[in-house]
């Protein structure tokens, strides 16, 4: 049974640092790209970072480069996400996927905020 299980989220003030953890199951984890997603209320999902099976180049939102980064631990089937310098628009549900077989975590809620 895949699952995709987040953390990480919670309220953080601006110019703050947070990092997510997806932890994954089901799947031969070290073999798959992986991405995290966010949503803000009343917008679309959004792609924020992806990174392929071996950790190589990364891919980041033109709104995220140089603040967020994603990595992984293939021995713990874990990905990251890194998120510095966090800004009120940052606020959002962030999820992680694997989009080879289409599924998703439940997502943890990220609150930027004085």
């Amino acid at each position: 049974q895949v699952q995709l299980v987040e953390s990480g989220g919670g309220l953080v003030q601006p110019g703050g640092s947070l990092t997510l953890s997806c932890t994954a199951s089901g799947f031969i984890f070290s073999v798959e790209s992986m991405r995290w997603y966010r949503q803000a209320p009343g917008k679309e999902r959004e792609l924020v970072a992806s990174i392929n099976s071996f950790g190589g180049t990364p891919n980041y939102a033109d709104s995220v480069k140089g603040r967020f980064t994603i990595s992984r631990d293939n021995a713990k089937n874990t990905v990251y996400l890194q998120m510095n310098s966090l800004k009120p628009e940052d606020t959002a549900h962030y999820y992680c996927n694997w989009p080879r077989g289409n599924r998703w975590g439940q997502g943890t809620q990220v609150f930027v905020s004085s």
